[in-house]
């Protein structure tokens, strides 16, 4: 009986959070979607614990098992939001099976390049979303014209790029070849000066 009503409280749980985020998404304003995402999944973990706190039927149920279910309400909240709506709306891979499909479905090999560069990033308004992204999360500061890094952002630059150079695969498939391309993708650059947009 204590089997049912658990999988029951969480039916619940994905019942409330699909309404919640589709009224969210539907009817309100959202700066971004991954943070609006685990609002909502905090709000339905909130509100499921209220709805089986108030039912009789859900008694079965000690103080601490309450809280535990809501912990784990809140961790399949957040990885329904990273899982779902954040790697939909931030995927490239997502949005190259959409672009193959919208041209009939086959595009020339040639012509990814150009794709990407001329039709990605104006469709996805992929400059507005990543830097009021950035904005959002306090990595960057938007001032006549300049986009800088605040203290937080270059402690998460100096991690991500600690951890490509050393934790990310050093043979990776890419096209046919096993490359470490990807672990110094700046490694042929010049640091300064080859460059014409840097903040005065």
């Amino acid at each position: 009986m204590k089997y049912l009503k658990f999988f029951t409280a969480n039916l619940i749980f994905i019942v409330v959070l699909i309404a919640i985020y589709l009224v969210h998404v539907i009817y309100f304003k959202v700066n971004v979607v991954f943070y609006s995402a685990l609002a909502d999944a905090f709000i339905a973990s909130m509100l499921t614990l209220t709805v089986i706190s108030l039912m009789s039927w859900f008694n079965i149920f000690s103080k601490f098992e309450k809280l535990l279910l809501t912990l784990i309400w809140i961790l399949l909240g957040y990885a329904v939001a990273i899982s779902v709506p954040t790697v939909i709306d931030r995927s490239l891979s997502f949005y190259t099976l959409e672009k193959i499909q919208q041209r009939g479905g086959g595009i020339q090999l040639a012509a990814f390049e150009r794709v990407y560069v001329q039709e990605y990033m104006k469709e996805h308004r992929l400059v507005d979303v990543r830097l009021t992204e950035q904005e959002q999360s306090g990595t960057v500061q938007i001032k006549n014209g300049c986009v800088k890094l605040t203290p937080w952002g270059n402690t998460l630059a100096t991690f991500s790029k600690y951890f490509r150079n050393h934790f990310l695969p050093k043979q990776r498939l890419l096209m046919g070849q096993y490359s470490n391309d990807l672990t110094d993708p700046f490694r042929n650059e010049n640091k300064t000066g080859a460059v014409d947009y840097l903040c005065k």
